[in-house]
């Protein structure tokens, strides 16, 4: 198993607090049921940020027609709304959230352009909040390509609260590579045009790079 790049501080943090304080309980507190049990604990916080940060190999899944889901997670929004930051019309929104226990990788959806690119800082609404997608700390992401321009929206939640993004204005991307990671519980956004048959419906376990999210209408 490989461990993305964005946990290797996490991990060493985790080590160094259950090493010392495991080296503390076992010294220091005289019932040795409740020592063990405390480094019993801190291995299971270990492992879960060892397990969080995994970086899975995928035989992912590519095609022009095709848009690939960005992340991993549980489909939870499929309604069309208005998109008010760059579009500024109605678009099909179609939200995956991300929980603590899944790969938290975001991974483009199509190939193409980025058109836009704007970190927004915020608050630290539950990820599925009505009004998350407008108020907590976010990224918007615009990829441009032949079929029309797609946005994609990282969310930060209630325990999410460092978004990374790789992509700047300018760049060529190619789809399923890795345009951001966001840590610790989060959810992302895509808006299609209106009126796209998407694949998956609310409920669905999804795959990043994996999972058709839908197929080119075309995109306006």
């Amino acid at each position: 198993m490989r461990i993305h790049r964005e946990g290797f501080v996490y991990i060493l943090l985790a080590t160094a607090l259950w090493i010392i304080l495991g080296w503390t309980a076992s010294h220091f507190i005289p019932w040795q049921w409740l020592s063990g049990l405390i480094t019993f604990l801190l291995f299971l916080v270990w492992f879960w940020i060892v397990a969080f940060f995994r970086l899975p190999t995928r035989n992912m899944v590519h095609g022009e027609n095709k848009i690939i889901c960005p992340a991993d997670g549980k489909v939870v929004v499929i309604e069309e709304t208005y998109e008010p930051e760059y579009f500024k019309d109605k678009r099909l929104q179609v939200s995956i959230f991300m929980s603590p226990i899944n790969v938290h990788v975001n991974r483009n959806p199509v190939s193409g352009l980025i058109k836009y690119m704007k970190y927004h800082p915020g608050k630290y609404l539950v990820a599925w909040h009505p009004k998350s997608s407008t108020e907590n700390e976010r990224t918007t992401l615009v990829i441009g390509n032949d079929n029309g321009d797609l946005l994609i929206r990282q969310i930060a939640g209630a325990m999410a609260r460092r978004i990374k993004y790789y992509v700047k204005e300018g760049d060529v991307v190619k789809q399923n590579e890795e345009f951001g990671f966001i840590s610790f519980g989060s959810r992302v956004d895509i808006y299609l045009p209106t009126g796209t048959v998407v694949d998956v419906k609310i409920g669905d376990v999804v795959r990043g790079g994996v999972t058709v999210l839908a197929h080119v209408a075309p995109l306006l």
